[in-house]
C-alpha cells in the first residue's frame, strides 16, 4: 500500500509571513517593556506638579530630599559632604556633569536653596528641578 505518488512530491517550503508576525510582536512587546524599565531608581516623595514640566533622559544624578531633610542619591542616603564630594569628581570628569533635584513640596525653600548654592560653590552649574508633570497650577 502506497500513500504517495513519487513522482508528485513537493519541495517543502517555509511560511515567513506567521514568523514575520511573531517578531513584529516580540519587537512592540521589548519595546514596550524598555519604556516602563526605563524608570530611575528614586525614593518616593511628593513633588510638586508643574504643568510644563520637561522629560530629560541623560541625567548624571538625580537627588532626593525627603521631607525630613535626608538627601538621597538615587536610591541610597548620602551625606551631604559625601554628595558634594562625588559630585565634584564626576564634575571633573564629565564637563557635561549634570545634577536633578527632587525635593519633597513639602520642604523648606530654603533647604532647596541651600543645596543648589552647594553645588554652584563646588562648580556644578548643570542642575535641575525636579516636579510631575499634569499639574494644575494657576496660569
Amino acid at each position: 500500500m502506497r500513500l504517495r505518488d513519487r513522482r508528485r512530491w513537493q519541495k517543502p517550503e517555509i511560511v515567513i509571513i506567521p514568523m514575520i508576525d511573531i517578531m513584529f510582536f516580540l519587537l512592540v512587546f521589548f519595546m514596550m517593556s524598555t519604556l516602563y524599565m526605563v524608570n530611575m531608581k528614586t525614593v518616593d516623595v511628593d513633588m510638586p506638579q508643574a504643568r510644563h514640566a520637561e522629560t530629560q533622559v541623560v541625567v548624571s544624578y538625580v537627588v532626593t530630599m525627603k521631607q525630613d531633610g535626608s538627601l538621597w542619591l538615587e536610591d541610597q542616603p548620602v551625606a551631604e559632604a559625601e554628595l558634594l564630594g562625588r559630585a565634584e569628581a564626576e564634575r571633573r570628569k564629565n564637563p557635561d556633569f549634570s545634577v536633578v533635584v527632587r525635593a519633597d513640596q513639602g520642604l523648606d525653600y530654603g533647604m532647596v536653596i541651600g543645596l543648589l548654592d552647594q553645588f554652584k560653590a563646588h562648580g556644578i552649574v548643570h542642575i535641575g528641578l525636579a516636579a510631575d508633570d499634569g499639574g494644575t497650577g494657576n496660569e
